[in-house]
């Protein structure tokens, strides 16, 4: 499986902490966030990535390079003008020939990928999502599925008493390269608001996948504490390569 590292947000709802940092470089327990990710994907054996740049995409490149010394093959796509989550992954559809991971590049996660990625196939689905189980819908796209776990409606950022479910879309993903065919190229298009209402529209085999560990998306100033709290704590495993084996440091 392939993977792709969506990279291309400016983060402005984190204030000072990204006026000269793009998103994904954030340290978290002394390393950019995005690092993390990276390292989730090498304890899974995924060694072909590519991530989409926009906000200071140099400081980005001038960290990992080709990925090589970060046990990765690292290609990059840079958009001058943003073209949404599903319109980035359009652009590199040369590279994501087969099934692939979406994850963003913003998030801390420790998502046990090998059951997501047997749950995908079991399911014979063109399309799934991580979902993880909040107190708070408030701030989330709140996802409705079915007994099978076949993903039936979405939700908005809902009020708590009008969700119709606690389980949240984590902007983790893993497709099939046909959903390339209903994905325009050149033009922004973006997962929730296009491609996944398309996807329930036509009936197609998408599913939700109820996660389990760690995730939290630092979009704001109190996730990102939190996220760094939650290290300290040890709520969240995280994996250090540098001497290339994995250690749970959290």
């Amino acid at each position: 499986m392939k993977a792709m590292i969506l990279a291309a947000g400016v983060g402005s709802r984190l204030g000072h902490i990204t006026a000269d940092t793009p998103k994904p470089m954030v340290p978290v327990r002394g390393r950019p966030v995005m690092e993390h990710i990276v390292n989730l994907l090498r304890l899974y054996e995924i060694k072909d990535v590519v991530a989409n740049l926009h906000y200071l995409p140099e400081m980005i490149m001038n960290y990992f390079g080709d990925g090589s010394g970060h046990g990765i093959r690292l290609a990059y796509s840079v958009e001058e003008k943003l073209l949404g989550t599903a319109g980035g992954v359009k652009t590199n559809q040369w590279f994501l020939d087969e099934t692939f991971l979406v994850i963003s590049g913003d998030a801390l996660t420790d998502i046990n990928l090998a059951a997501f990625l047997k749950f995908h196939r079991e399911k014979k689905a063109v399309a799934t999502i991580a979902l993880k189980e909040v107190a708070d819908v408030e701030q989330f796209g709140v996802v409705i599925t079915d007994e099978t776990g076949r993903i039936r409606n979405f939700q908005e950022k809902p009020k708590k008493e009008e969700a119709l479910s606690n389980l949240v879309n984590t902007g983790i993903y893993i497709f099939e390269p046909e959903i390339f065919e209903m994905i325009p190229r050149g033009e922004f298009y973006d997962f929730g608001r296009n491609l996944f209402p398309l996807l329930v529209e036509r009936g197609e085999p998408f599913y939700g996948y109820p996660m389990d560990g760690y995730w939290c998306d630092i979009g704001t100033v109190e996730t990102y504490q939190k996220a760094c709290q939650d290290v300290s704590a040890g709520l969240v495993r995280l994996y250090d390569g540098d001497d290339g084996a994995f250690k749970t440091v959290g």
